[in-house]
């Protein structure tokens, strides 16, 4: 009796253990994860949006690295490119310079400078803030392409030339940047009916 309770209750546990098994495998979660958008993906949308951000124009001088040399051994730090900057050193001679160039390194920058070369690397490089509209101005242009820098903005209180009448009657000018609200004012426009009446 004793060896059939045995065989019993141990295949019992055999088929319980299998099917919780199962049961166990299908109810975990998988630990595969997704990924997301690769940096470099960041850094190009960033910079194609890059000359609309408030930055200081820089023009590098020609003496640019003598200038970084001469920080670098005020500081008894060692002139050569690869030399090492970290903790209160990089500090010290990133400090200096910006007092000397009159141009700091922003955050967003501050992890890639890690030697004496890439400080000069980045003082010699120019800062443009220029839109790309301002820089058709300084560029040869064909003589059949011409760019309105000054456009114009229909306001119905200011254009009569025909009558105060737009060609998007029912479209409102709006103004959102804060540039641009003192420059051309916009324009909403009141709805000649209710919406909900038509109903």
């Amino acid at each position: 009796m004793a060896a059939l309770t045995r065989q019993v209750f141990g295949k019992i546990s055999q088929d319980f253990t299998k099917y919780h098994l199962g049961a166990r495998f299908y109810a975990k979660k998988s630990r595969y994860i997704t990924p997301g958008p690769l940096f470099s993906q960041d850094n190009a949308s960033i910079a194609s949006k890059g000359f609309l951000r408030p930055q200081k124009a820089y023009d590098p001088p020609t003496d640019a690295d003598s200038k970084v040399t001469e920080v670098c051994e005020s500081l008894n730090i060692a002139v050569d490119n690869k030399t090492k900057l970290q903790g209160l050193d990089k500090f010290n001679v990133l400090n200096s310079c910006s007092a000397v160039f009159k141009h700091s390194i922003p955050n967003s920058l501050l992890f890639e400078i890690e030697t004496v070369g890439d400080v000069k690397k980045f003082y010699r490089t120019p800062v443009v803030t220029v839109t790309p509209l301002e820089a058709l101005k300084t560029m040869d242009l064909p003589p059949n392409l011409h760019v309105s820098y000054e456009y114009l903005r229909f306001h119905p209180d200011t254009d009569k030339l025909f009558g105060g009448q737009t060609a998007f009657p029912e479209s409102s000018t709006l103004v959102t940047g804060l540039k641009y609200k003192n420059k051309y004012p916009g324009h909403i426009v009141t709805k000649k009916y209710d919406p909900e009446s038509v109903r």
